[in-house]
């Protein structure tokens, strides 16, 4: 009731004002009069006379209809204005200014607040998508290592594979979080602007954007450059990697020979290149910002002075050029300057980030360089299924090499029956090792093949060939864990029970009992080193015992054990080798007491084959290596 006593609103008055005025200016054109041609004609006018009241009489109407349609379209602007005034202004803010005002910081700081918990919210997503995807990725690492052959581990070296499982890994994680987050979001801020400013004039925008090609070509030349010394820098790191597992796995050999300083310049060497890598990282990325703004900022000052000069001299093309249907405005001439000033930005943005996409491109290159390669020990298409060995084990014609130019092993035959011992014996370097490496199959011969019960190994399941063999080396593997889960390992069906009574016949359960503080769940700790030599020998024949192989293969198995652990492990393998086919790789004359037949090798060739008594007679190797033995015994 108020309201309605004080009068119609301030507004709808200069409504009502507007629109009188527009109507008062409508009717006077209507009554405009105009000269009438025909009357002009009667006074006896001149032609030319004439023809000058005729196009100004069709401009008159020109110009008055123009008039009309603009009035029309000013009653309805300003019919739009009240609408919006009456349903929308009025009724969302007071007529308080301070109260408007308080609405308006209340709805700053609420959209504050918005943005900031959808910008946690985009963290924690990109977080997690970048998390997972190298989780994923370092699963299939780990798993495509473990499917990798013996050639390739010692090409590729432990400290190259640690390096790309850890700092490739860690650089591809982060830039997969910048490829999540900004690599996405402000690429879509630069095409919204942009697409912006072309509806308010594309033929300018194009205009501006004249440097982009010399841009884009200056960014794909940091991009290729900072790729490859960020590849080169990841290679350094390898090397620092493997610098520091030598010194730490030989820490000993390093203080027994007061090597520190050595090792200290090496590592000094190795970090200073690894520095100059990264110097000359920094110094590439360097140019990204500037290189970015230096083109933005000629983008901005092409469009300044093409648009200024479009709008101050009321011309609607440059050079010729049409540049639209009319001149631009001044509103459209800033609207499109802050339009092309908000891709600046999310450029900067992109510029900050740009090293390491680059970096976490390298770093992927070196991931997948690996997880593509395909190994060379795989699983035949067609398998043939293997039953539990029976027969025999024949060496056929066997040739192979790790370098073409030499030869490890020639021309091999032999012929190994099922639960006969074997004890090959030989000169360092003459191939023992690698033959009995073909049984497991580590490698494949170059030519020639080994048959199990006549099948071809290359023709049978990796995992149903190595499940019929057991296998104790010179330097026995421990795992960080608990003697019980290492008598176990391999064999994860084995009961407590089982693993038990593995333990007594290896001659392992007294002291795992007696001098072990927490027995069979004690921590043996890196590579066994609570144990000693004896011990986790006599551990990883409990482990071959438990898997219980038809097919067992001992290599230097007793060559750095005492003399008493040696005999304890002799007579553990007496019981242990009946019925199984063993080959003894070794250069301990005592171990060859359990062989039945002894193949003496030279050169990677077979010399001689026969009993300890023949070979003493006939092959003057084998009498060496004996004379040798006892000698070192005596």
């Amino acid at each position: 009731m108020i309201d309605q006593a004080e009068g119609p609103e301030p507004g709808a008055l200069e409504v009502r004002d507007l629109r009188g005025r527009r109507g008062q200016r409508v009717d006077e054109l209507h009554a405009l009069e105009l000269p009438d041609a025909q009357s002009v004609a009667r006074e006896q006018v001149p032609d030319l006379v004439l023809r000058v009241v005729h196009d100004q009489r069709d401009g008159i109407e020109k110009t008055r209809q123009g008039l009309l349609r603009q009035a029309e379209l000013e009653d309805h602007d300003a019919l739009r204005y009240r609408w919006v005034n009456q349903h929308v202004l009025q009724p969302l803010f007071p007529r308080d200014p301070f109260l408007t005002l308080m609405l308006v910081v209340g709805a700053l700081l609420a959209g504050t607040i918005v943005k900031s918990l959808f910008f946690v919210a985009q963290q924690i997503l990109v977080a997690r998508l970048a998390q997972r995807v190298v989780f994923n990725l370092r699963k299939e690492f780990y798993r495509r290592t473990l499917r990798m052959d013996l050639a390739t581990f010692t090409s590729e070296g432990t400290s190259e594979l640690m390096s790309r499982f850890t700092f490739d890994m860690e650089s591809l994680s982060s830039g997969l979080n910048d490829f999540f987050g900004k690599l996405i979001r402000e690429p879509l801020k630069m095409i919204t602007c942009l697409v912006g400013a072309a509806c308010v004039c594309w033929q300018l925008l194009l205009l501006s954007l004249v440097v982009a090609p010399l841009s884009a070509l200056l960014i794909r030349w940091l991009a290729k450059t900072l790729k490859r010394a960020n590849r080169k820098a990841m290679e350094e790191m390898s090397q620092i990697y493997n610098i520091l597992e030598e010194t730490f796995q030989g820490v000993k050999v390093v203080k027994a020979f007061t090597m520190e300083r050595s090792e200290r310049w090496r590592f000094h060497q190795v970090s200073k290149k690894y520095l100059k890598k990264a110097m000359r990282i920094a110094r590439y990325d360097s140019l990204t910002r500037p290189v970015t703004e230096v083109m933005g900022m000629t983008t901005v000052c092409v469009a300044l002075l093409a648009g200024a000069y479009l709008v101050l001299k009321q011309k609607n093309n440059l050079f010729g050029i049409p540049m639209g249907r009319q001149p631009p405005s001044f509103e459209a001439l800033l609207l499109f300057y802050g339009l092309l000033a908000g891709v600046s930005d999310p450029a900067r943005k992109l510029s900050e980030v740009f090293s390491r996409i680059q970096r976490a491109s390298a770093a992927s290159d070196r991931i997948y360089q690996l997880l593509d390669r395909e190994p060379r020990i795989v699983d035949a298409k067609h398998a043939t299924p293997l039953a539990r060995h029976h027969c025999d084990l024949v060496f056929d014609q066997v040739t192979f090499h790790y370098q073409p130019t030499q030869r490890v092993l020639d021309n091999i035959e032999l012929r190994i029956a099922f639960g006969e011992t074997i004890a090959v014996v030989g000169p360092n370097g003459c191939g023992k090792s690698t033959l009995a490496n073909l049984i497991p199959r580590f490698f494949d011969p170059i030519s020639g093949a080994v048959l199990l019960d006549g099948v071809d190994l290359r023709d049978v399941r990796l995992r149903e060939l190595r499940s019929q063999i057991g296998l104790v080396t010179q330097e026995t593997l421990l795992f960080d864990d608990t003697v019980l889960a290492n008598i176990r390992y391999g064999s994860p069906w084995a009961t407590r029970d089982d693993v038990l009574r593995a333990a007594q016949r290896a001659h392992a359960h007294r002291f795992i009992e007696e001098k072990l503080e927490h027995g069979y769940q004690t921590i043996v700790g890196q590579r066994g080193n609570v144990l000693s030599g004896g011990q986790r020998q006599r551990i990883a024949l409990a482990r071959a015992i438990l898997r219980d192989p038809p097919v067992l293969i001992l290599d230097e198995a007793t060559s750095q054990v005492d003399l008493e652990s040696e005999q304890v492990i002799q007579q553990v393998l007496e019981q242990f080798i009946r019925n199984r086919t063993t080959v003894i790789v070794t250069h301990r004359m005592g171990t060859l007491a359990l062989a039945d037949r002894i193949v003496v090798m030279e050169a990677g060739r077979i010399l001689d084959v026969g009993s300890h008594d023949e070979l003493l007679r006939r092959c003057s190797l084998y009498g060496r290596l004996h004379d040798i033995q006892f000698k070192e015994i005596a």
